[in-house]
């Protein structure tokens, strides 16, 4: 599985990049608002930071004017993957950008109806809220399960990328259900590394180095 982050945060993506664990990142106009600074200039410095996929998200409702949109923000790096939102503009924008070869993340999805409508759109990726669904009282995993049974029955290319990610454990059921990616914040992937027995094997092991008096250096 393919691991996204997702913040506009600079310091964030080049300390996760240094891992080797970050395959791309995703923004949206509220993540670029929290940064306070320029969308474009933002966009194109986390472009420089990772070779993956970085979604940058339109922010016009109507078909036009997401195309002029997504005219300029292609034109910033060779991998800014254009995320528009799940709505018929929308996905008329994602069938045009995508027959002409540029990514597209098609975002705000809760449905496996709606996952459907985007893969035949030709979407790059479809990005299904897991969070946000269980915010209200649904199952945001059973959405992944439903999303994956159909997009192999019919052998569909657009990869699932779950967004809205809370915790580890969403982390962990997508794997498991086999989704290809999945975006959450830097804390979410940090907490991944995280385990009691592995902070206490740490400890004694750095105990027992201590009684011997030695230095590697």
């Amino acid at each position: 599985m393919k691991f996204f982050v997702d913040t506009a945060e600079i310091d964030a993506i080049r300390d996760l990049a240094a891992t080797g664990l970050l395959d791309g990142v995703t923004t949206n106009p509220s993540l670029i608002a929290k940064s306070g600074r320029d969308f474009k200039e933002v966009t194109k410095e986390i472009c420089g930071i990772v070779d993956g996929p970085v979604s940058a998200e339109v922010v016009a409702i109507d078909h036009a004017t997401m195309m002029k949109e997504a005219e300029i923000l292609r034109k910033i790096a060779d991998n800014v993957c254009i995320k528009v939102p799940l709505t018929v503009d929308g996905l008329k924008t994602c069938k045009a950008l995508s027959s002409e070869g540029t990514m597209v993340n098609v975002t705000l999805c809760f449905s496996a109806n709606q996952a459907l409508l985007a893969a035949k759109a030709g979407a790059t990726f479809i990005s299904p809220f897991v969070g946000r669904h269980d915010d209200n009282g649904f199952d945001g995993m059973d959405l992944i399960e439903d999303i994956r049974l159909i997009y192999d029955n019919y052998n569909f290319a657009t990869e699932i990328l779950v967004a809205s990610v809370r915790h580890t454990t969403h982390v962990l059921q997508a794997a498991k259900i086999g989704a290809d990616v999945m975006t959450a914040p830097p804390a979410v992937i940090h907490a991944l590394f995280k385990h009691v027995l592995t902070d206490k094997g740490i400890e004694g092991f750095m105990a027992d180095w201590a009684k011997t008096g030695q230095s590697i250096l």
